[in-house]
């Protein structure tokens, strides 16, 4: 299963990825907690993207996902920044900055790429499917 999908740069785009990659992985059949964690880290990719990095020549940020043998890989691609993203060590009372901190814990691995004028950040997380929740859906859709 995979889906990349181009979005406005602007706030209102991380409610949609969040919404799109959670039916998506709910119609999969990955467990809620797995679904939660990538869609906590597709947030806060893009809600960095949208606040440090610029647009894609096109005005848009690309958001993709691939899920893979109990794995999903997160990216987020936009038109970079004067900075290269990083996790932060903010203080306590630090208002911000925990974002990729929080990516970092989150996901098994996560790193940037740079294809020309394009950044992304991608993030790889566990996304368990179980055997026995297979069967109950079907069940259930047999059951009528």
């Amino acid at each position: 299963m995979s889906s990349v999908v181009l979005l406005p740069y602007a706030p209102s785009s991380v409610a949609v990825a969040r919404q799109r990659l959670s039916t998506d992985l709910q119609d999969s059949g990955v467990f809620a907690t797995a679904i939660d964690d990538a869609v906590l880290v597709v947030s806060e990719l893009l809600s960095n993207a949208l606040r440090h990095a610029h647009p894609l020549p096109s005005g848009m940020v690309r958001v993709a996902w691939l899920r893979s043998d109990g794995h999903i890989e997160v990216a987020v691609s936009d038109g970079g920044a004067a900075t290269e993203p990083r996790a932060a060590r903010p203080t306590l009372s630090s208002l911000g900055g925990r974002g990729l901190g929080i990516v970092e814990y989150v996901a098994e691995s996560w790193g940037v790429r740079h294809d020309g004028d394009t950044t992304t950040v991608w993030a790889i997380l566990p996304a368990p499917q179980t055997a026995s929740m297979n069967g109950q859906v079907a069940a259930l859709k047999e059951a009528g």
